[in-house]
């Protein structure tokens, strides 16, 4: 059953979210999938509370433990998901920065958010895959025909060759790849820039696709972008999550990968054959090394784990 339209937010509450969401974005320099989120997590907590009467920029600690329990209760007929543990966090860490603004504005007095307390988090480890999956992920579009083939070959090596963000892997424009150096420019989150290698498998799969693929799909709509869709449009995060998922089902690995999933692979096998983490730092593009920390946990599982299926006295 389709879910109804919300309702449109109270003209007072969507100015106070669009003028929240613009100072972050010129004094923080947020992506837009992060303003997105913001403004998604602001909007819905604004339409409960019209509904107990009460505004946005009003709201006391009480109402927003209120609306935690409301989203905390199972779902049922028209009701959304409840909120996990990190939907939870991200809640509060969004109403933290908002009611913090406000009164940093003056608006009001005190945070309610101030006294909400973030759940405990356990430190969850990104899937990842073996070279032998990898390896078979890569060769899956060499059977399928023609233009599509030659680019979903040059994304799945790309993105394992330098490590890309999905949103960066479809949003890449022709200016930004220098086939010559063999290097890509990226500008990531927060609008930093940084460069990063490509390798000859991904630069030769890449060269192919423009000089042989793209021409096919190029349409009006393509504009400057390196990975068009079927239509001649540029591709999106689900047509990559689409892409990915049909051919790791042609490859044989049986396992859900996310998007991201040859990102968490480039990282891994980067730290598990000796590189820097810091150099691996700058390779993802992370502003903190404590993110990147996370695949030394990967890396440290992944060899237990081979320890375990080969030594003989495991």
């Amino acid at each position: 059953m389709k879910r109804p339209p919300p309702t449109p937010l109270d003209p007072a509450d969507n100015a106070g979210i669009e003028r929240f969401a613009d100072m972050l974005w010129l004094e923080h320099g947020l992506a837009q999938n992060s303003l997105a989120s913001y403004r998604s997590d602001l909007a819905l907590l604004a339409r409960w509370l019209r509904g107990q009467g009460r505004a946005l920029d009003a709201a006391g600690t009480a109402d927003l433990r209120d609306y935690l329990a409301h989203r905390l209760r199972p779902a049922g007929k028209g009701r959304r998901a409840p909120f996990g543990p990190r939907s939870q966090a991200r809640f509060i860490t969004v109403c933290r920065r908002y009611y913090g603004w406000l009164v940093r504005e003056r608006v009001r007095s005190d945070d309610p958010a101030a006294h909400l307390e973030l759940p405990r988090l356990g430190r969850s480890l990104p899937r990842t895959l073996g070279m032998d999956e990898v390896d078979r992920l890569l060769a899956a579009p060499a059977a399928a025909d023609g233009a599509l083939g030659l680019r979903d070959r040059a994304m799945l090596e790309l993105m394992y060759a330098s490590g890309l963000r999905v949103s960066e892997l479809v949003k890449l424009r022709r200016d930004e790849l220098n086939l010559e150096h063999g290097v890509v420019r990226l500008v990531g989150k927060g609008g930093r820039e940084r460069m990063v290698p490509m390798g000859e498998p991904a630069m030769q799969a890449v060269r192919e696709w423009l000089r042989q693929g793209r021409p096919e799909f190029c349409g009006a709509a393509a504009g400057d972008a390196v990975f068009l869709s079927r239509r001649g449009e540029p591709m999106t995060r689900q047509n990559f999550w689409l892409l990915i998922k049909r051919h790791a089902g042609a490859a044989g690995i049986g396992t859900a990968l996310s998007p991201h999933t040859l990102r968490h692979a480039f990282a891994t096998h980067l730290l598990e054959r000796g590189a820097d983490l810091r150099a691996v730092q700058m390779l993802l593009g992370h502003a903190d090394l404590s993110t990147t920390q996370i695949y030394t946990h990967v890396a440290r599982a992944r060899l237990k784990q081979l320890h375990a299926q080969h030594h003989p006295r495991s």
